[in-house]
């Protein structure tokens, strides 16, 4: 199984969450805010050899550390994954879209230089935006629309685009989370937790939570729970493979 989306270097507990790694050994996808967090989360997550460290810059704080796209230029070379990066046109986002959209076009371009990169992207209340930038820049490698919140039509625009989409028991829990959960393709569904921020009954949700996903795929691709297991292998291994090396 597998958590691509998950924070662990802000997880209150370091030894909470880096036991739940090695324990479940899941594939996990850390991804980073800034770019000068990346090398002390590699090292944090040192020996865990299936949690991959990814390289990101966070929409909320573009206008902020913008000036880390020198850093994230240094580094992008030493990581095949990206994350977590995006937009965000939400009410105290919207004013600094200028700033996010020049981070996010920076890092696609430099990204695109190379043929192997994962992409995890936020895109609350800016996915037509998101899908705009991704499509400016077909070749910076697979994106992963993190807890996707668009609209039926823009599923299949990101389908079309090959996105993939992860989700997680959080989301499930919104009767919103759950309408475009329904919308899915099957086969670019992943799983996330995006702990510690996401939670279930208040506690941080840790990697091996994003099984807590499986039950309700079940119900609504109306199969078995050993179905969507085997379904998301599938999808994590057309993810890994797919046109990239």
């Amino acid at each position: 199984m597998m958590d691509l989306h998950c924070h662990v270097d802000l997880y209150p507990d370091h030894s909470e969450v880096l036991n739940d790694l090695r324990k479940c050994n899941y594939y996990v996808l850390s991804v980073t805010t800034v770019p000068s967090a990346w090398r002390g989360t590699v090292k944090l997550t040192e020996g865990i050899t299936r949690c991959k460290t990814a390289l990101g810059l966070h929409p909320q704080l573009a206008h902020l550390r913008k000036n880390e796209l020198a850093i994230f230029d240094e580094l992008v070379g030493e990581t095949r994954y990206i994350g977590e990066i995006g937009l965000d046109g939400s009410k105290g986002y919207i004013p600094y879209i200028a700033d996010q959209l020049y981070v996010l076009n920076h890092i696609l371009e430099k990204c695109a230089q190379f043929n192997d990169k994962i992409l995890s992207i936020h895109s609350l209340n800016a996915t037509e935006k998101v899908l705009e930038c991704l499509k400016a820049h077909p070749f910076a490698g697979i994106p992963i629309l993190h807890w996707f919140l668009g609209t039926k039509k823009q599923v299949l625009e990101a389908t079309e685009q090959g996105c993939f989409f992860s989700v997680g028991p959080a989301m499930l829990k919104s009767n919103r989370g759950l309408k475009v959960a329904s919308w899915l393709p099957p086969d670019r569904v992943l799983l996330e937790t995006d702990g510690p921020f996401a939670k279930v009954d208040n506690s941080p949700l840790l990697p091996s939570q994003a099984k807590l996903a499986i039950q309700e795929l079940a119900i609504l691709w109306t199969v078995t729970t050993e179905d969507v297991v085997a379904q998301l292998r599938r999808n994590m291994a057309l993810l890994l493979n797919s046109g990239i090396t």
